[in-house]
């Protein structure tokens, strides 16, 4: 790879410096496409409990990126194992993993009908910077870093490093997440784990003296999703958000007219697969305008509501929900007391287990015990063995708080 002229540093909180020495990454850090993840927030709605929270994707991804450039210079079994292509197709792939984001993080997955994954590997492969910067090097190289992404590359070790159950996205987001919210549930032992870190079986493994450190990076994740990723809070400003945007689809497919207003929101509204300009497009900047319009504009009183509930923090109030007659009983109550419950009223179920190896292992973590055999964590660990059964379900309805007045 050409190098730049003089090494290039980035303070970050989390890891002190990101170290940048390669010109592909800098161009690609300088792409439009990475610099809009400026304006994608990492934590999306988790900022209505911990409004410390404000870091952004682009942070993420380039402590990614680090990691991954960690791995590659302190682990030797990796940079032993790896080609010096392979090496530049891990750390490009750090740094793009998280490209293809909506705004409001996880919770527009579902509102887009398509995982980030995808438009991950849609940018990357073009017509994007991202894939011009790529191409100047190599006419396949968009295609071999996407390949690492969705799982597909011939060298299973590339995608154990950025997408499995032990990677450099899970490595930082933890971290990261924690820090910025202000938690100490995500605070894992980094340093250790990439000094034990090796390659055996074309498997990247952990060695048994490190099983502590990594009984705990399981803890680490399993509190972090049930006291920040999946706060019920976060979870009814994503619930308001998801209704804005049915009642948004109702009046779009009634009269396109009704939303003509909110361009922003449009290829959402048509459900269609976006294209890199549309996806580059939306960012919470955006949005955020969008809802304060609706706010203040929409000539539809459900849609005017849900969107100042949005502005200003009206969040809705949440129940456990335990079975589906009770679920009935809100239903009526909510419309008895005057409200459609087709937009206000919302279910989410949750279910989060500490770990669970992939189908096939493929993601699992493994452990290179004193014998140099290697066993998927569960094996070696009693108290991961004894937590795999533990996974929590929690199912909420929520709906105006004011009811509870």
């Amino acid at each position: 790879m050409e190098k730049l002229a003089e090494k290039r540093v980035i303070r970050d909180p989390i890891h002190g410096y990101i170290h940048i020495e390669d010109k592909v990454i800098w161009d690609l850090i300088n792409s439009k496409e990475f610099q809009r993840l400026r304006r994608v927030r990492q934590l999306g709605s988790t900022l209505m409990v911990f409004p410390s929270g404000e870091h952004s994707r682009m942070m993420h991804s380039l402590g990614a990126y680090e990691i991954a450039r960690r791995m590659i210079n302190e682990v030797d079994d990796i940079r032993n194992t790896l080609t010096e292509r392979e090496k530049m197709v891990l750390m490009v792939a750090a740094l793009l993993h998280d490209i293809g984001h909506a705004p409001f993080s996880h919770s527009f997955e579902s509102i887009l009908s398509c995982k980030h994954e995808l438009y991950t590997a849609q940018i990357i492969t073009g017509p994007s910077e991202v894939a011009d910067v790529l191409r100047n090097i190599g006419e396949n190289l968009p295609e071999e870093v996407a390949s690492v992404i969705d799982h597909t590359h011939p060298n299973p070790i590339l995608s154990q490093l950025i997408s499995s159950q032990l990677d450099a996205d899970r490595l930082d987001y933890l971290l990261r997440d924690s820090y910025f919210t202000g938690v100490s549930y995500g605070q894992i032992d980094l340093d250790r784990i990439l000094r034990t870190m090796r390659v055996k079986d074309n498997k990247v493994v952990v060695k048994r003296s490190s099983i502590y450190t990594v009984e705990n990076y399981i803890m680490a994740r399993y509190h972090m999703y049930w006291q920040v990723y999946l706060h019920p809070i976060s979870r009814s400003y994503e619930a308001i958000m998801a209704n804005l945007f049915k009642r948004m689809e109702y009046l779009h497919e009634m009269d396109p007219d009704t939303t003509a207003d909110y361009p922003m929101f449009t290829p959402l509204l048509e459900k269609r697969v976006l294209t890199n300009d549309e996806l580059f497009d939306m960012d919470e900047y955006a949005f955020g305008y969008g809802f304060n319009l609706i706010r203040k504009n929409s000539g539809d009183p459900i849609m005017r509501d849900l969107a100042d509930r949005l502005i200003n923090r009206r969040l809705f109030d949440y129940e456990t929900l335990y079975s589906v007659a009770k679920a009935n009983e809100y239903y009526e109550w909510i419309r008895d007391n005057g409200y459609d419950p087709d937009y206000y009223m919302f279910i989410d179920e949750n279910v989060a287990v500490p770990y669970r190896p992939y189908s096939h292992g493929v993601n699992a973590i493994w452990v290179l015990m004193h014998d140099d055999s290697v066993k998927e964590l569960s094996k070696a660990s009693p108290i991961v063995s004894a937590v795999m059964g533990t996974g929590t379900n929690d199912k909420k309805v929520f709906y105006p708080k004011e009811l509870n007045d």
